[in-house]
């Protein structure tokens, strides 16, 4: 592509993963992108939306290996906007949503290049809605909080008040370290037969929905074999989602009892 004066980075959410879920203005985006930078869980689908002739950049982030690192990607944006292209910078879920791009937006900023996001709708919602769980609940939950489960510093992450009655805990990034957030939540305070969801490839062809009690929550993904991508849904609305119940406690979780009444049967059945 000739250069030209208008050179500009568009952040834009892919969805949680199936094509179909992307807003129109994500769709127009890409279809004027010369440069598409995308992360490595965009489904294919998605970057068939450019055009033929826009160059496809993959910077796939992985568990302990990234193609680029953040600043390289960033530098990667400035340099392809400066260069008088329209690089959409396609990342999974919603980009503010852990998807870095404040840092990306500030790079721009920084560098004097015309930035511009447009949100998709991130895994969360995308992957409870896959699933039939309602994040809040009139009866169930009335506040709902997002963290990322990633290994480095998880001990020092203070979790304190964000899980247990009334409340709903999405984790995402949580598959590897399913285990070690069971216990912590435990530790804090959670009930160990508080309802927990976990939501595999939701929306996207093979995805499933399993539910199990925070006790066995660690034991229960080793089981199942769950992969990542996957997101990790704790408190009583989990009890509703339409998934695979691996405790045989789905008609008592439903049910809304209070932790005191399920205790001793659950620990028991979960055994």
């Amino acid at each position: 592509m000739a250069e030209t004066a208008d050179g500009r980075v568009i952040l834009v959410g892919a969805g949680p993963g199936a094509p179909d879920l992307l807003t129109l203005r994500a769709v127009r985006a890409l279809e004027a992108a010369d440069v598409v930078v995308h992360d490595g869980l965009v489904d294919g689908r998605v970057l068939e939306l450019a055009p033929a002739h826009a160059r496809r950049v993959s910077v796939a982030k992985r568990r302990d290996r990234h193609t680029l690192p953040q600043e390289e990607i960033n530098a990667l944006l400035v340099a392809e906007a400066k260069a008088g292209r329209v690089v959409v910078r396609l990342k999974g879920g919603d980009p503010f949503v852990f998807g870095r791009g404040g840092e990306e937006v500030a790079a721009c900023r920084a560098a004097g290049v015309a930035v511009e996001v447009v949100p998709g709708v991130s895994a969360a919602l995308g992957c409870a809605a896959d699933a039939h769980l309602p994040l809040t609940h009139r009866d169930l939950a009335s506040a709902v909080s997002f963290v990322a489960g990633t290994c480095q510093g998880l001990k020092e992450q203070d979790w304190r008040g964000l899980a247990g009655p009334g409340r709903t805990l999405v984790v995402y990034m949580g598959v590897t370290t399913a285990g070690a957030i069971a216990e912590k939540l435990m530790a804090d305070g959670v009930s160990p037969d508080m309802p927990v969801a976990i939501l595999e490839r939701g929306t996207l062809d093979g995805g499933r929905a399993l539910r199990t009690l925070l006790a066995d929550l660690g034991d229960a993904v080793v089981r199942a074999r769950v992969a990542s991508p996957a997101l990790l849904v704790v408190g009583r609305v989990a009890g509703l989602a339409n998934a695979e119940d691996l405790t045989g406690l789905a008609a008592l979780v439903a049910a809304g009892r209070r932790d005191g009444v399920l205790a001793a049967g659950a620990m028991e059945q979960a055994a």
